[in-house]
């Protein structure tokens, strides 16, 4: 038997304002329903959708710049980049997802919550690279970092940002990342706390920002 999916938290109507309220409480329902029969989401996950998941993936939303096309790698239910493009109208999210029964249940929802900022692609980012260019790239437990860097920087234009949501190793893993960031072109690598006062605890972000690399530099030649 699944879990009752519990009231929303007081913050949260600080958070998802407007039009987004009633999406994020849409989002909540699939999640908790057709999100668990489908094996997106464990029905242990159902009491914490909105600490958790939604107010934990919503408060990124405070590192990405206004009116960027946003990818989001390796999507899943739609964590991080569902949430984002509900509480953010101006950004133009990409969910990429591989895996077919994923990828629907994301068309699904983007239906059912009439989300018009956002498109879903199944594939994986190697696919895209070359292909598609974007401001930022986000991801949520996805890969370890050094691993995400060689998925994530090809898609992004130079200056463009990885938002990588991380828990209790994010120092570790940006330490143990060192090869690949310099590898990748990284220009800077930091760790960004996002959610003060709205999750506890607060979300740990790792940002790395895109310099120039040669295969970016020839893709620019050839323009």
């Amino acid at each position: 038997m699944s879990e009752e999916l519990p009231a929303p938290p007081d913050i949260a109507r600080e958070v998802f304002t407007g039009e987004a309220w009633d999406r994020a409480r849409a989002f909540a329902e699939i999640l908790a329903g057709p999100g668990v029969v489908r094996g997106l989401l464990g029905p242990r996950e159902v009491p914490r959708i909105w600490d958790r998941h939604l107010l934990n993936c919503a408060v990124v939303a405070e590192a990405v710049p206004e009116d960027v096309r946003l990818v989001d790698i390796g999507s899943g239910a739609g964590l991080p980049g569902l949430v984002l493009a509900i509480v953010r109208p101006d950004i133009r999210v990409t969910l990429l997802e591989p895996l077919l029964r994923r990828t629907v249940f994301l068309e699904e929802s983007v239906e059912a919550l009439k989300l018009d900022n956002v498109e879903v692609l199944r594939g994986r980012a190697e696919e895209l690279a070359g292909k598609r260019e974007f401001d930022v790239a986000s991801a949520r437990a996805v890969a370890p970092l050094d691993r995400l860097l060689k998925w994530a920087m090809p898609l992004l234009r130079e200056g463009g940002e990885l938002i990588a949501m991380k828990g209790e190793r994010a120092a570790e893993e940006l330490a143990e990342a060192d090869a690949q960031l310099k590898a990748g072109g990284a220009r800077t690598a930091e760790l960004v706390t996002v959610g003060h006062g709205k999750v506890e605890p607060p979300a740990t972000l790792v940002r790395v920002v895109a310099g120039r690399t040669p295969e970016r530099g020839r893709r620019r030649r050839r323009r």
